[in-house]
């Protein structure tokens, strides 16, 4: 079978047993150090995207993809709204709601937002009812006075299932005594964890019905929305502040947390960039070894330059040994990198079983076990820029070699 000459010598330069150790040493070196930076920066940007993902997951359970809501204290025609929104094929759920802070009293006294929901078409639009620790939200009947807290938000107040609260609303209402505010007592009838700070201290649900009541409003004060994908809901706003007029304005999950996701890109971008600089060394191994390998083939290019062979071929005989060396360790290093991001959970589980260690404890972080989640197209990257990189280091020995003049490289032969 027909192979390019320099493909072929270069191949057989590449199996061929070296005299001098060194060399094979350092290319040894060069292979190992290339796994090793792709593998890391593979499963840093996996475990980055695990958090980005978790992030998102948690957020979303308790933020809906997109909110309709007035310009006013409450929407107007909801019901009107809530078809045209639900009319839309790329809404999934849709369900009214109203929420205001106010100030809850239990064994303790804290603030929180209140949020009142229709407990039939809340689980359409997010994952309270996936992450109640005790109790449920169909507790949440009108009438009934009962509201479902945050774990944290429970444990601040020093209540649990079972026990009362008063919630005090922002209004108030003449008395004997002067302007009060309006208070009503409710039962604690469930206590959610979604596993985000901002949620489990900062909110409490109740009916709205029995939300509409306490603030003293009549319908609710917008619409929330689960998209068939998160990332169409821009257009999806679009669309629909389009269909609902300028009485109604729609705002999207990015607009609301733009700053956060914003920050996870940016640190992910700046660890790619760090992470490429651990390739960038181990490729200037590669050149280092390249050097080394021409200078001890002197004798043997003087001779293939005075068989005829081309400069440009010989170029190419030590950017083929290059590349060999370049792909054997970018393969390695994408192989480690997919298998240890696919198993990071489970050998993280296992460290910290042997060891007895925690990495991330659940005491300070909400997300107490170490995400990863593998992009493929994250591991084309990688590879492809080791690639270039490895080529681009074998272009100077390649080119040095290239140069040498037979004459004075068998003088002292």
């Amino acid at each position: 079978m027909f192979r390019p000459l320099s493909l072929f010598i270069g191949l057989r330069y590449s199996r061929a047993k070296r005299r001098n150790h060194f060399i094979s040493f350092i290319s040894g070196v060069s292979i190992i150090g290339l796994a090793l930076s792709v593998t890391a920066l593979i499963t840093v940007l996996s475990v980055m995207n695990g958090f980005d993902y978790q992030l998102r997951a948690r957020i979303l359970g308790a933020v809906s993809h997109a909110t309709i809501s007035g310009v006013g204290e409450s929407i107007q025609d909801w019901p009107r709204a809530l078809k045209i929104a639900k009319a839309d094929p790329r809404v999934l759920g849709a369900a009214p709601y109203v929420e205001q802070q106010a100030f809850i009293r239990g064994e303790a006294s804290s603030g929180a937002l209140v949020r009142g929901i229709d407990p039939a078409l809340e689980p359409h639009v997010s994952d309270f009812n996936k992450h109640m620790r005790d109790g449920s939200l169909d507790s949440l009947k009108p009438g009934k006075w009962n509201i479902v807290l945050g774990d944290e938000l429970a444990t601040m107040l020093g209540v649990t299932v079972g026990d009362k609260v008063i919630v005090y609303a922002p209004r108030f209402r003449a008395g004997p005594m002067g302007a009060m505010p309006m208070l009503r007592a409710f039962r604690v009838s469930g206590i959610f964890a979604l596993g985000m700070q901002q949620y489990d201290s900062g909110l409490a649900l109740m009916n709205m019905q029995d939300a509409e009541k306490l603030y003293g409003i009549h319908g609710p004060n917008g619409i929330r929305l689960r998209l068939d994908n998160l990332f169409h809901a821009g257009a999806v706003a679009r669309h629909l502040g389009g269909e609902l007029g300028q009485v109604y304005r729609v705002q999207t999950w990015m607009q609301s947390n733009a700053n956060l996701f914003k920050a996870i890109a940016m640190e992910k971008k700046v660890m790619f960039l760090i992470l490429t600089l651990i390739v960038l060394v181990a490729v200037i191994n590669l050149v280092s070894m390249l050097v080394m390998l021409v200078t001890d083939k002197q004798a043997d290019i003087a001779i293939l330059r005075t068989l005829g062979m081309p400069p440009r071929t010989v170029m190419g005989v030590f950017m083929v040994q290059g590349l060999f060396v370049g792909i054997v360790g970018i393969l390695a290093g994408a192989i480690c990198g997919v298998t240890l991001s696919l198993n990071l959970q489970a050998i993280a589980e296992w460290i910290e079983h042997v060891f007895h260690v925690q990495f991330l404890s659940p005491d300070v972080y909400y997300i107490s076990e170490l995400p990863s989640r593998l992009q493929w197209t994250d591991v084309g990257w990688v590879c492809g820029i080791a690639f270039v990189l490895s080529l681009l280091a074998t272009l100077y020995p390649a080119r040095r070699a290239s140069r040498t003049q037979p004459a004075q490289a068998l003088r002292y032969e």
